[in-house]
């Protein structure tokens, strides 16, 4: 399988140098394209207050350039919507699931805690992180975190309609589905691991970080003790040098493997 590594969108975070992007993959499957999280769509480009809420404009300070979203970039390499037969979320953040509305006859895969959470925001905090309107019209089927060990990780699924080489990995602790994605491509196993962690440093040994996303991710964690525990495992993983870690926000590891 041929994997793409796309930016579908980018932010100017204050205090954060070099910003962050939204690191999605297109995988040409025997099954047709797949979409691995979409970052944001035409929708949060044409009219970005109809899904971004106030306080996300104002941290995140979205760039919103319609060729970055993915529906832009398909059609870029001579496909249409059409050809996305599935998408799989790492989890359904504002930004990460703003594109699926762009793929309106693909299947999107994600775990089921995940979709719960969403459908079942309750305050004007998860309501702004799960808009209602990111998953109108979208054809979801669900999975449980339950399955095989893969690399140290338990729980591991592959998903039904898709190849062996594409698994679901439950990373639980940024929301209470998230979980991250492996891909055998031509060069190896990758893994996507969303937003278990959002600086390089944080897997690396011995570990770093950035006070900002620092602060980030202790205030958009769910489950810190899990999420804390991913990231050593994540660390682990990629010392081992058996497969490619990289998380959905880091533009070094995008510029890397694009």
């Amino acid at each position: 399988m041929k994997v793409h590594h796309l930016n579908c969108a980018t932010f100017r975070p204050p205090l954060v140098a070099g910003g962050l992007v939204a690191h999605c993959l297109l995988i040409e499957s025997d099954q047709g394209l797949v979409l691995v999280d979409t970052g944001f769509g035409m929708n949060e480009v044409t009219n970005p207050k109809g899904t971004i809420d106030p306080m996300s404009r104002t941290l995140l300070r979205p760039v919103l350039d319609i060729t970055e979203t993915a529906i832009s970039q398909v059609e870029k390499r001579g496909y249409t919507a059409d050809d996305v037969r599935h998408v799989l979320v790492t989890h359904l953040d504002l930004d990460h699931a703003g594109g699926l509305r762009d793929f309106p006859k693909a299947t999107v895969h994600v775990l089921d805690a995940e979709l719960e959470a969403a459908v079942g925001a309750k305050g004007t905090k998860e309501k702004a992180r799960y808009p209602k309107a990111q998953r109108d019209g979208v054809n979801f089927r669900t999975h449980k975190a339950e399955g095989e060990s893969w690399n140290g990780f338990e729980a591991v699924k592959d998903v039904d309609g898709l190849p062996d080489d594409i698994l679901m990995v439950p990373l639980i602790g940024h929301t209470r589905g998230h979980t991250g994605i492996a891909v055998k491509g031509d060069d190896g196993w990758l893994l996507h691991a969303g937003d278990a962690y959002f600086y390089r440093g944080e897997v690396e040994t011995p570990p770093s970080n950035i006070f900002a996303l620092k602060l980030t991710a202790r205030q958009t964690e769910t489950i810190r003790e899990q999420r804390l525990s991913n990231v050593e495992r994540l660390r682990e993983l990629k010392a081992s040098g058996e497969v490619e870690v990289f998380c959905a926000h880091d533009p070094v590891e995008l510029a890397r493997l694009a």
